[in-house]
C-alpha cells in the first residue's frame, strides 16, 4: 500500500541566511513568471502580426525561445524552495529517521557538486559570449551574452538554494526531504 506524503516549502526558521536565500529564490520565481508572461504576450503579438496584419516577424520567435529557456533556468531555485522538482520519496519513506537523514545529506551534497559544475561551465560560456561580443545569426542579431546570462544566474541561485537546504537539514531547522516522521 502506498503512503501519502505531504511536503511543504523549505523551512528557514529564524536563520538569517536561510531567510535571505528563500527571499532570493522567491524573487527568482517572480522573475521567471514574468518571463513566461512576456513570452506569451510576444507570442500573441507575433500571431496578430503574422495572420491579421500579414506582416513578417523578425525578433519574436527568438525572443520567446530565449525567454522560455531563461524562465526555466531562473525558476530553478524557486521550484527547489517549494520542493517542486520531481521527487521519488519511496526510499526515504521506507528508511528509518537516521538513515533518511544521511541519505538526504548525500543527495544534497551530490546535487550541490553537480550544480556547481554546471555553474562553472555556464559562467565560462556566458563570459566567452560577453568577451567576444557574440551575436545570433539571425536578422535580429541579439547579443548572446544577454540570454546566456540566465545560465550563471539560474545555476548560481539554484546552488545557493541547495546549500540552504543542506544547512537547514544539518541545523535541524528542516526535516530530510521535507518529510515528517509518521
Amino acid at each position: 500500500m502506498a503512503a501519502q506524503s505531504s511536503v511543504s516549502a523549505a523551512r528557514s526558521g529564524n536563520n538569517r541566511f536561510l531567510r535571505v536565500v528563500a527571499a532570493l529564490s522567491t524573487v527568482a520565481g517572480w522573475c521567471s513568471a514574468g518571463m513566461i508572461v512576456a513570452a506569451v504576450g510576444i507570442t500573441c503579438q507575433m500571431i496578430f502580426v503574422r495572420f491579421v496584419l500579414n506582416g513578417s516577424t523578425v525578433w519574436q520567435t527568438e525572443a520567446v525561445v530565449y525567454l522560455a529557456i531563461g524562465a526555466t533556468l531562473v525558476g530553478l531555485p524557486y521550484v527547489q524552495h517549494l520542493r517542486g522538482h520531481v521527487n521519488v520519496d519511496l526510499v526515504p519513506l521506507a528508511l528509518p529517521k537516521k538513515a533518511r537523514y544521511y541519505l538526504c545529506i548525500v543527495t544534497l551534497s551530490v546535487s550541490i557538486a553537480m550544480v556547481a559544475v554546471l555553474l562553472y561551465y555556464g559562467f565560462e560560456h556566458w563570459h566567452l559570449t560577453y568577451e567576444r561580443n557574440w551575436k545570433s545569426d539571425t536578422v535580429w542579431g541579439v547579443r548572446l551574452w544577454i540570454p546566456y546570462l540566465a545560465l550563471p544566474v539560474g545555476f548560481g541561485l539554484f546552488l545557493l538554494q541547495l546549500i540552504a537546504d543542506l544547512v537547514a537539514v544539518i541545523l535541524k531547522i528542516d526535516t530530510p526531504f521535507g518529510l515528517e516522521d509518521s
